[in-house]
C-alpha cells in the first residue's frame, strides 16, 4: 500500500505539534512494507520542519501535486512558466490581493504586505533566509503555485478570480484566503502521479487528511480517511472518519484498517 498524508491538521496540530501515536503509525507502516508520502498544499521548499521529516517518509507530493519526491529525488516538476507568472502577480495585485509565491526551494513575498498577519509571521519565522521577496527577485521566481490574501470586495474578489479561470483552480479557504494551482492538479493528481511513476494501481492508496482541500487526495485514494472533529465536514469524501488528531486519529485508522 502506498499511504498519503496530509500536513496541518492531519500530521500535526496549529502548534505544529505531533503527536508520539502518530510518528509510530508511521514508522509502523513503513516496517510493515508500507510506503508513506506527505501529500501537502505547501510547496516543497515550505516543507522544512525537521521535527516533521525525521518520522521518516518515502517521499513527498508538495504544492498540490505539481511537484514529487521520491527517495530524496525529484521525479516531477512542473513549474509555473514566467511569462504566466508574471500575469498572475500583475492581475492579482491589480485586484488588491497580496501574494506568496511558493516553490521548490523559496518562497517570495513583501515581508510589508504580511506585517502582523498570523499566518504571514508563521512564514516569515519558518522560512528564514528561505524567503525571497517579489519585487527583487522579479521575474526569475521558480514556483509550482501561489496564494493570497484577498481582503478585498467580493465583487474584486471574484472579478479577479475570473480573469485567472483559464490557468488556475482557485481553492478558497476563507474570505480572507485563496490558493491558486494551476489547471490539472490537485492532491488527487498528485496520487495518482505517484502511482503511475512507481508502477502502482491506485487502488492500493489510503490518503489521509482533515480540511476541504484535501477533497480530492480523498476521493482520488482507494481509501480516503477524514480526521474527526475538524471544522470542515468530510464525510461526502472519505470513505471512514477517525478520531480527531489529539486524540490520535491516524494511528487508530491506522490499526482499524490492519496496516500497522
Amino acid at each position: 500500500m502506498i499511504l498519503f498524508f496530509d500536513i496541518d491538521g492531519t500530521l500535526w496540530d496549529y502548534r505544529n505539534v505531533i503527536r508520539e501515536k502518530t510518528r509510530f503509525a508511521i514508522r509502523k507502516a513503513r516496517e510493515n512494507g508500507h510506503k508513506c508520502f506527505i501529500n501537502t498544499g505547501r510547496s516543497r521548499g515550505f516543507v522544512t520542519n525537521k521535527e516533521l521529516l525525521s518520522i521518516g517518509f518515502d517521499g513527498i507530493v508538495s504544492a498540490c501535486g505539481t511537484m514529487v519526491e521520491y527517495n530524496g529525488e525529484v521525479i516531477f516538476n512542473r513549474l509555473i512558466p514566467k511569462e504566466d507568472a508574471v500575469r498572475t502577480i500583475e492581475t492579482v495585485r491589480k485586484h488588491g490581493f497580496l501574494p506568496i509565491l511558493e516553490g521548490p526551494k523559496f518562497l517570495y513575498m513583501e515581508k510589508s504586505d504580511f506585517e502582523g498577519d498570523m499566518y504571514g509571521e508563521k512564514v516569515m519565522q519558518e522560512m528564514g533566509e528561505n524567503l525571497r521577496g517579489i519585487s527583487d527577485n522579479w521575474g526569475k521566481w521558480e514556483i509550482n503555485k501561489l496564494s493570497c490574501a484577498t481582503n478585498v470586495s467580493k465583487e474584486e474578489r471574484n472579478a479577479c478570480f475570473k480573469e485567472l479561470l483559464d490557468t488556475y483552480s482557485c481553492i478558497i479557504h476563507s474570505d480572507s484566503v485563496a490558493e491558486m494551482v494551476p489547471k490539472g492538479f490537485d492532491k488527487g493528481t498528485g496520487i495518482r502521479k505517484v502511482c503511475e511513476l512507481l508502477g502502482e494501481d491506485v487502488k492500493n492508496t489510503f490518503s489521509f487528511g482533515d480540511s476541504i482541500n484535501d477533497k480530492e487526495m480523498l476521493i482520488a485514494a482507494g481509501c480516503g480517511v477524514a480526521m474527526g472533529g475538524t471544522f470542515h465536514d468530510l464525510s461526502d469524501y472519505a470513505d471512514y472518519i477517525t478520531l480527531p488528531l489529539d486524540e490520535d486519529g491516524i494511528y487508530h485508522a491506522m490499526e482499524h484498517f490492519e496496516l500497522i
